[in-house]
Formats: C-alpha cells, sequence, structure tokens
C-alpha cells in the first residue's frame, strides 16, 4: 500500500522506507468516522457554508446572533476557530500517522472528538441558553484536545522536527483562549484575531512549503516535464524565519516602522519562494494550481500588513486579505486534494472543484473593497460572502459523497 502524495512527511520528498499506515482501520461503523478527515472535512465544509449564512442573517434582519458574545465577535470566531479548526484536525490526524507510523484515530474517540468539536458550534449559535461562561469552557475543550493528541503521536514516534507543527497548533488553542478572556473582560479582539491568523501563516508556511513543491514535482514528473520546483532548502528556512519574526512583530506592535520593513523584506522572500516552485507550469490541473495560488496570498498577506502598518490599509481589510485568500485558499485546495486521495479518486480537478476555487479567489479579491470604496461597503459585502458561501456549498455537494460513502483504495494501496 502507498502513501498517496497528500500525506508525505514534514521531512521532504525523500522519505525513508517504513510501514505504511493503513487507512479506515474502523471497518465497523459509519464510514465517515473511519478516519479523521472524514467528518471534519465535511463539518467544516458545512459550517463554512452555515454560518456564513447566519452572518449574513446577522447583518441584514437584525438576528441576535452570539448572544452576549456579540454578533461580530462570533462571526470572527467561528471563522478563525470553529471553520479553521475543523480543517486542520482533519489534515493533522491524516497527515500526523503518516508522519509517524502509528495508527489514524477512528471510531468511538473520533466521534467523541467530533462531538466536541460540534457541541462548541452548537453551544455558541446563542451561549447564554445553556450559561454564557459554561459555553465557552465547552467550546475551549476542542483545541486542547487535539493539541494532546497530536502530541502524543509526535512525541511517540520520536518525530522531534514535526514539533514545529504543535507549536503552530499550540499558538492557536492560546489565540482562541486570548479571544474569550478578551470579550469577557470587553476588550479588544484584534490581538487574539492577529495571533490566530498568524499562527495559519506559519502552518501553511511550513507545511504549504513541503507539499506544494513536492505535488508539482511529483505532477510535473509524471507530465515528462524536467523543470523542477526548488525543494525545501536553506532559503526555505530562511523564508521561514522572516516569516515567523515578521508575524511577530505583527502581533506585538502592528503600527510600527519595524513591522513596516519586515513585512516588505518577507513579502519579497515569499514571492521568490513562490516563483521558485513553477507553478505556472501546473496550470492544465485546477488541483495543484490552486495550492500555488493559495500560497500567493501569502506574499500579499504580507504587503498587506506593510501597508496597514503605513496607514494606508485598515485592519479588517488585511485580515480578509489573509483569512479568505490564504487560510481559506490553501484549506480548500487541501481538503478537496486529501480527500481524493484517501478515497481512491483520481487526483483531478472536476469542473465543480474548479468553479468553487474560482468562487473562493474572487471572495478574497472583492472582500478588502468593502473597507475601501465604503459607498459600496454593503454590497460588496454580500458579494464576497456570497462568492464564499458558493465555494464551500460547491466543495460540500460534490465532496460529501466521497466522505461518507467511499472507501476505495488507489491502485497499490
Amino acid at each position: 500500500m502507498s502513501v498517496p502524495d497528500n500525506a508525505h512527511s514534514l521531512k521532504g520528498t525523500t522519505a525513508k522506507t517504513r510501514k505504511p499506515v493503513p487507512r479506515g482501520l474502523k471497518m465497523t461503523g459509519p464510514v465517515i468516522f473511519s478516519y479523521g478527515f472524514r467528518p471534519f472535512f465535511l463539518g467544516a465544509g458545512i459550517w463554512a457554508v452555515f454560518a456564513m449564512l447566519l452572518w449574513i442573517l446577522s447583518l441584514t434582519l437584525g438576528m441576535p446572533l452570539g448572544g452576549s458574545y456579540d454578533a461580530l465577535n462570533w462571526h470572527a470566531h467561528e471563522m478563525l476557530f470553529g471553520f479553521g479548526s475543523a480543517v486542520l484536525a482533519g489534515f493533522l490526524l491524516t497527515a500526523v500517522p503518516n508522519w509517524t507510523g502509528s495508527l489514524p484515530v477512528s471510531g468511538t474517540p473520533l466521534i467523541v472528538l467530533s462531538g466536541v468539536w460540534l457541541a462548541g458550534r452548537l453551544a455558541f449559535l446563542y451561549p447564554d441558553l445553556i450559561n454564557f461562561y459554561a459555553a465557552i469552557a465547552l467550546e475551549s475543550l476542542f483545541l486542547p484536545l487535539l493539541l494532546a493528541i497530536c502530541a502524543r503521536e509526535i512525541i511517540a514516534g520520536h518525530k522531534w522536527k514535526d514539533l514545529k507543527v504543535l507549536i503552530g497548533l499550540g499558538a492557536l488553542t492560546i489565540a482562541n483562549l486570548t479571544f474569550h478572556y478578551t470579550v469577557i473582560t470587553g476588550g479588544d479582539i484584534a490581538l487574539a484575531s492577529r495571533i490566530a491568523v498568524s499562527a495559519y501563516m506559519m502552518l501553511i508556511m511550513i507545511i504549504g512549503g513541503r507539499i506544494v513543491p513536492s505535488f508539482t514535482r511529483n505532477w510535473l514528473n509524471r507530465n515528462n516535464n524536467p523543470r523542477f520546483p526548488v525543494p525545501f532548502n536553506r532559503y526555505g528556512i530562511a523564508c521561514l524565519i522572516a516569516g515567523a519574526v515578521t508575524l511577530l512583530s505583527w502581533i506585538i506592535a502592528p503600527d510600527t516602522v519595524a513591522t513596516l520593513l519586515l513585512a516588505c523584506l518577507a513579502a519579497v522572500m515569499h514571492s521568490a519562494r513562490l516563483i521558485r516552485w513553477r507553478g505556472w507550469q501546473t496550470y492544465s490541473e485546477k488541483l495543484l494550481l490552486i495550492l500555488h495560488i493559495a500560497y500567493a496570498f501569502i506574499p500579499a498577506g504580507f504587503i498587506a500588513i506593510a501597508l496597514s502598518a503605513a496607514g494606508l490599509l485598515n485592519t479588517y481589510s488585511t485580515l480578509h486579505i489573509i483569512t479568505v485568500g490564504a487560510i481559506g485558499g490553501m484549506m480548500l485546495a487541501v481538503m478537496g486534494r486529501a480527500t481524493r486521495g484517501h478515497t481512491g479518486n483520481a487526483l483531478n480537478a472536476s469542473l465543480t472543484t474548479s468553479l468553487s476555487y474560482i468562487c473562493l479567489v474572487a471572495s478574497a479579491l472583492i472582500r478588502p473593497f468593502a473597507e475601501i470604496i465604503l459607498n459600496y461597503f454593503h454590497t460588496i459585502l454580500a458579494v464576497s460572502a456570497l462568492l464564499w458561501i458558493a465555494a464551500f456549498a460547491l466543495f460540500v455537494i460534490e465532496y460529501a459523497p466521497m466522505l461518507v460513502q467511499d472507501r476505495r483504495l488507489r491502485s497499490g494501496e
């Protein structure tokens, strides 16, 4: 049984021979709980649509979304820690067993973990119904549980180089707790939001920096194209360091000259990194091209941070360039590719998949203008939100059957 290319270790493309990890070990009970990507990718897709619909209803009809938590805080939280954490869980619960050679979480443990995530979403719809603080406590359980599971597997497997992923997950856990504390004390959620967005960006720079050139090389090799992307090397390490320092500066002092200069440097370095991956050669395969496009929003995000530090772009526009373009785009790309790879479907983008990518990229490009062209604020906001909904609705329509029914294996697995 071979390991699909969407499950490579962070160590690079030349993995050592090891015992392959069986897929879908829980052969009894619902198929959806046989592997981590199934319930969490499906839940993330549905929640991306449902949560955005609720946000639109709150804006247009004044629906009391989130109760005492406040609708705006609820929207920001559920995009970062509701939708985002589900995608991250689905990826890590699928990738970590391949990195460590351990058995994946499935069956009852996966049902419990999925139930904790779902309970957090339901409790947060209107936290005052059960108890405001009890709802926050319930919602806060999921990320620490996910961190504990991933830490146990990585440490037990002695995969010390993969601990960097735990740092990102730990930062996201801290950001969630900080977000709740800020809301409870009536503070500004901007700091917690920057921590969360920075954690996601670092994970994209780390994981995306491994899988994007690896997948690109494999595809080019299959198509007899010898002009391969540059693999992860010392320049990649320098890019990670530049990105980390910039994000730390953005978190602590977002409006300073230091942040502006560091963000400009990081934007240039990550643009060069992306060019070295030769993504334009993958135009004919949209399942691969979208990975390059999503990563392009990383240097775009650093440019937005620089503009914000210079007072030329507001905070909301900066955050949405990153959250919709880089985070949302990479998550949609990874969910589709991983689902196809682990259910035995061909690694080719269908028309539906391609349309979902177009909708999401358009949403990312349009959304920042809502705070720039204020006369059309609500119109731009509505169009961007509808494009987001369309992107993930298309994902659910196409991939839900694969996630709940398919248990096929590709040739050689």
